[in-house]
């Protein structure tokens, strides 16, 4: 995380960086699980599935791609990568004022 979020006056900077890192995780986690082909009737992995699901709502299937595995990467994908852009750039936004 960049320094810049870290003063002591400001802490809504780091707090909206955080929420962004751990959704793009989630995002991400999902992702490598469903490569590796995780056991899809364990409860984290289901959990990890459900909150994907709904953090990506918007992207899921957004894609056509004939292989399943470059719908998941690519729909959850740009979910992450879009909840770490607009995280990233109101947490500048809110750590500059």
């Amino acid at each position: 995380m960049s320094p810049r979020y870290r003063n002591g006056s400001n802490q809504a900077g780091t707090v909206v960086a955080v929420v962004a890192d751990i959704m793009a995780a989630i995002l991400g986690l999902w992702i490598l699980m469903y490569l590796l082909d995780a056991n899809q009737g364990n409860a984290f992995v289901q959990f990890i599935h459900d909150t994907a699901r709904w953090l990506a709502g918007w992207s899921h299937d957004l894609f056509t791609f004939d292989e399943q595995w470059a719908r998941v990467v690519a729909g959850y994908g740009l979910a992450a990568v879009v909840y770490l852009f607009i995280g990233h750039a109101i947490a500048n936004r809110v750590a500059r004022h």
